[in-house]
């Protein structure tokens, strides 16, 4: 099956971008290189092509409720405009997908899900909604979307898109009527900078786009940087760090599970994992040495294998190999004394906290 385009193909072919499947599509890998796309966020502002995500919208007398429903968090009585992350599970608590949810009005949420899941999504979301009195509607054909980010991206926002945004906060999001269409802005972003998320029609996301290429403030960023941005400040991936065989409990993500809700799928399982305990957890390792630890590859304890890595890199950030690892529930202690194996060879590491850079969100 040939991979999907974004609207935005043909401009990241015309920039030289590197091209490279994911998620089902044919997405920009690296324009200038990851490292310097990366410092570029860190630093000042970079735009990301994130068309390729999905997003589905929720309405209704039931919509609350329904997403109440199929959601780890809780969405009773969101005020207009927030922003809530959380995930939708199976009845055993393995991840169906990790997602925004957005309250974009009354009885009306906004969802947005990972590009490689949509179609498995959408089926899980509709097969979901019997009995509840819900108009669903697929529209991640119609939506482009680009992610801002970076300390200067509030002006960049504002000064080149001319969107204004200042008066956004961590987590919220408006929509703004253009005179032609009706787009969506919010504030989260997933590199643990300061950030904008815009969705509209292709046609909208083309035209800011080149807006922003003009006017040299924003540097265009691939999937690459996004991976690493995301990762050293411990964000997790879907099929890396969440899985339908990782749980949100398993990968520490609790704080996201709202047990106090009456029911959501996967709530008994997930309950149980977080009073009982689980086999496994997602930890994060330090090693003493420069090689780079890679997606699944082997963690040891003793010469037996205790786990696998779900993603590594030697931070660009902070200049050390580190990775985000499975492991036997029993060595996910902080300070644990873990090995991995790269190739032939065994390097020594310990469990630290997965985040490996400290976020600079605007509070």
């Amino acid at each position: 099956m040939e991979n999907k385009r974004t609207c935005l193909y043909d401009k990241h072919v015309a920039l030289g971008a590197q091209m490279s499947p994911f998620g089902g599509f044919d997405m920009p890998i690296q324009y200038s290189g990851i490292v310097s796309e990366h410092q570029a966020v860190r630093q000042h502002c970079g735009v990301f092509d994130v068309s390729h995500m999905g997003e589905v919208t929720v309405c209704g007398p039931d919509a609350e409720r329904y997403v109440n429903h199929i959601f780890t968090n809780d969405v009773t009585a969101a005020p207009l405009g927030q922003i809530y992350y959380g995930m939708m599970c199976y009845d055993d608590g393995g991840t169906v997908d990790d997602l925004l949810v957005y309250k974009i009005g009354d009885n009306h949420f906004f969802l947005v899900i990972n590009a490689a899941n949509i179609d498995k999504d959408w089926e899980w979301i509709q097969k979901q909604s019997a009995g509840f009195d819900v108009v669903l509607e697929n529209q991640s054909d119609y939506y482009g979307q680009l992610a801002v980010q970076g300390p200067e991206a509030e002006a960049v926002v504002e000064e080149v898109m001319g969107l204004k945004c200042g008066e956004l906060v961590f987590y919220t999001a408006k929509t703004i009527n253009t005179g032609t269409e009706e787009i969506i802005i919010s504030r989260t972003g997933y590199t643990g900078e300061d950030g904008f998320e815009i969705y509209g029609s292709h046609e909208y996301i083309r035209r800011q786009w080149d807006l922003l290429m003009a006017s040299g403030k924003a540097v265009p960023c691939g999937l690459g940087c996004r991976d690493t941005l995301r990762f050293e400040v411990g964000l997790p991936l879907y099929g890396d760090e969440l899985s339908a065989d990782i749980s949100p409990v398993m990968a520490g993500l609790s704080m996201f599970c709202k047990f106090n809700k009456e029911d959501f799928v996967g709530r008994e399982a997930l309950l149980r994992q977080k009073t009982e305990g689980v086999k496994q957890r997602v930890v994060g390792i330090e090693l003493s040495d420069k090689a780079i630890p890679r997606h699944g590859y082997t963690v040891l304890k003793d010469g037996e294998r205790v786990g696998e890595v779900t993603t590594g890199y030697h931070t660009i950030s902070t200049d050390k190999s580190v990775c985000m690892a499975l492991v036997d529930a029993e060595y996910a202690k902080l300070g644990t004394a873990l090995d991995i194996q790269i190739r032939k060879k065994v390097f020594p590491g310990v469990v630290v906290k997965k985040k490996f850079y400290d976020k600079h969100y605007k509070k």
